[in-house]
């Protein structure tokens, strides 16, 4: 698959997390195995890190923040001039006025009867009790 986004391109999260949702950020790092790409401020996660030794050098425990990468279907690309048109329709946005909803005129055909089976109610005759039609029993 191809992907449009490349590092150091500036991307806008749309879905996510409530506190990431809608940050702008730099593309850090694009991992196009994995369909993923790391944004710098987005997606941070702490690690339990204990202490290692690698090289002669001790690196310390403790708790590390970092980006964590996330899916590109999850970003928008943000060039300058969708910044800049975005900025102006939220200036420019004021609030409509709402006209009251016009009542429904009223049908006037009937509406059709049900076609369904034993739907239909059979009619009384003067005495009360109802017709029978052939092959009902009593």
């Amino acid at each position: 698959m191809m992907m449009k986004i490349r590092k150091g391109d500036r991307v806008r999260v749309m879905r996510g997390d409530a506190e990431d949702k809608g940050k702008v950020g730099e593309v850090i790092r694009v991992l196009p195995k994995e369909n993923r790409i790391v944004v710098q401020g987005v997606n941070l996660v702490k690690k339990h890190q204990r202490q290692t030794q690698s090289g002669g050098k001790t690196i310390p425990s403790g708790i590390r923040e970092f980006e964590a990468p996330i899916h590109i279907s999850n970003v928008q690309l943000v060039t300058e001039a969708s910044e800049k048109a975005a900025s102006k329709e939220k200036k420019a946005a004021k609030p409509v006025k709402k006209s009251a909803a016009k009542p429904a005129a009223k049908a006037t055909e009937a509406k059709p009867t049900s076609r369904r089976r034993g739907a239909a109610k059979p009619a009384a005759d003067e005495s009360g009790s109802e017709k029978l039609g052939a092959g009902e029993n009593k």
